[in-house]
């Protein structure tokens, strides 16, 4: 257990003894709370810094730490708000449902959304080992370049492909800072962008904050329809298609070969920039992943966009945009106006993950993980909801897309599979139009055993 998971459960046991204890009360002395809960200075001096943050407990050098007055809702002042209506007036942003009202897992619970690997998944010590070798470095907290440290470009490029060069490569806090900085640099505001249907609520979002329209393209088992993007593009006049091509959430299909040319041509005849986001190129079941679009498009029509997060840990704000032409120029300039750059200790941190033979370790244990919870989610499905369908078996990535049966209500199934202890992510959300039937998509990444998809399928029957 980390320092800092032992510290919050240091602090949920004191809570209840401080809330028994007059103001002004003494606590026990560090030293009887490290023998008597039997943990470490550190993690006592940390609970002691994170209730006095809260205005628990207060600490006088030399005296001790003391409850702190307590003060109650009713001390609080109120204030009037309703200026805001008028100030944000014809400023208005609605994600629609994109975005999912957040639910804690319930006691016993088990958790089949979300988008990362559950921390027994995430490889914390090779982590923590490689953040601690780049805080010894003495110029870790130096400021760093606004495109990221070259080291880190190149691994980037290596990553992306045999024609593209560090110099392409411009390092970003995530994917999803990354995606709204993308919709604002390729397109006008009021302007439509193309999206798979269904696609990603968070790139939904991002459109949508932009002040951009999203335009649905259908898809069927081998992505996105060639055909129907074309047609798309000359209704819409679009300059921007946002696409996941190696591996699509949620369906989980990858964009078949024959099409990748296809859709790379379309695009280029548009005069349109394609985003290619390729969060799972470290997420493969053991089957060889097809090369990025990028690898195979001089022109400068495709932006790439990857992350460190979904093989790491969410915590890892470590992403990369790579770009040709005048718009790397363009994306450069933004990343400087909206925050500089990217911290430096992490993209050190970053490099030193990538460098180490861990790394490679880590992603052959993952892949062996992921390619047995699906299949055993999956089994679990057949047997105990036989008439909730696949409608792909993912190569790679976290989730399964499931079609309900005819009169089933998105929405309402996961309302209710909440009430019986399992979270799911309602198929609603992912579709920029009126969805064509009820989904739901299942994380067998998410919970913490194999077992638990197994109970899960029970409890959703």
């Amino acid at each position: 257990m980390s320092d800092s998971s032992t510290s919050d459960a240091l602090v949920a046991s004191l809570r209840p003894e401080l809330d028994r204890m007059k103001p002004g009360e003494r606590l026990p002395s560090s030293r009887d709370l490290i023998e008597r809960f039997r943990v470490g200075p550190a993690t006592v001096s940390r609970a002691i810094a994170l209730l006095v943050a809260e205005g628990a407990v207060v600490t006088r050098p030399g005296s001790g730490t003391f409850v702190a007055p307590r003060r109650s809702s009713a001390d609080a002042p109120t204030g009037d708000t309703s200026w805001q209506e008028i100030t944000l007036a014809g400023r208005e942003y609605d994600p629609g449902n994109a975005v999912e009202a957040a639910h804690p897992t319930p006691r016993d619970g088990i958790a089949m959304s979300g988008g990362y690997l559950h921390e027994t998944l995430q490889p914390t010590r090779a982590l923590g080992a490689a953040l601690a070798r780049a805080a010894r470095r003495p110029d870790a907290w130096h400021r760093a370049p606004t495109a990221g440290l070259q080291p880190l470009r190149a691994l980037f490029a290596k990553t992306a492909g045999s024609s593209v060069n560090a110099d392409d490569v411009l390092i970003t806090g995530g994917g999803q800072g990354a995606l709204s900085m993308l919709f604002r640099a390729l397109a006008a505001p009021d302007g439509p962008v193309l999206m798979e249907s269904p696609t990603y609520p968070g790139a939904l979002a991002a459109a949508r904050a932009a002040g951009l329209r999203p335009i649905p393209v259908p898809m069927d088992g081998d992505g996105i329809r060639p055909d129907l993007l074309a047609d798309a593009f000359d209704m819409t006049g679009a300059r921007l298609l946002y696409c996941q091509p190696t591996l699509h959430n949620p369906s989980g299909t990858a964009l078949a070969t024959p099409r990748r040319h296809q859709i790379l041509q379309i695009a280029r005849q548009a005069g349109a920039f394609l985003i290619e986001d390729d969060f799972a190129r470290h997420l493969s079941h053991g089957r060889p992943l097809p090369p990025p679009l990028i690898d195979d498009d001089p022109d400068g029509t495709v932006v790439y966009l990857t992350s460190l997060t979904k093989p790491v840990s969410p915590s890892l704000r470590i992403g990369a945009v790579i770009a040709r032409g005048p718009v790397s120029r363009r994306l450069l300039g933004m990343r400087y106006v909206d925050d500089f750059f990217t911290a430096r200790p992490l993209q050190e941190a970053a490099i030193e993950l990538l460098s180490a033979p861990a790394w490679d370790r880590h992603l052959q244990t993952l892949r062996g993980i992921l390619r047995e919870r699906c299949a055993t989610l999956v089994g679990a499905l057949s047997h105990h909801l036989p008439d909730w369908t696949p409608t792909h078996l993912p190569h790679a990535g976290f989730h399964l897309w499931v079609r309900l049966p005819a009169g089933r209500q998105a929405t309402a199934a996961a309302e209710t599979a909440r009430t019986r202890g399992v979270l799911v992510n309602s198929g609603d959300r992912y579709f920029p139009a009126e969805p064509p039937g009820a989904f739901l998509r299942l994380s067998f990444a998410a919970p913490a055993t194999a077992t638990e998809l197994t109970d899960a399928a029970q409890r959703l029957r």
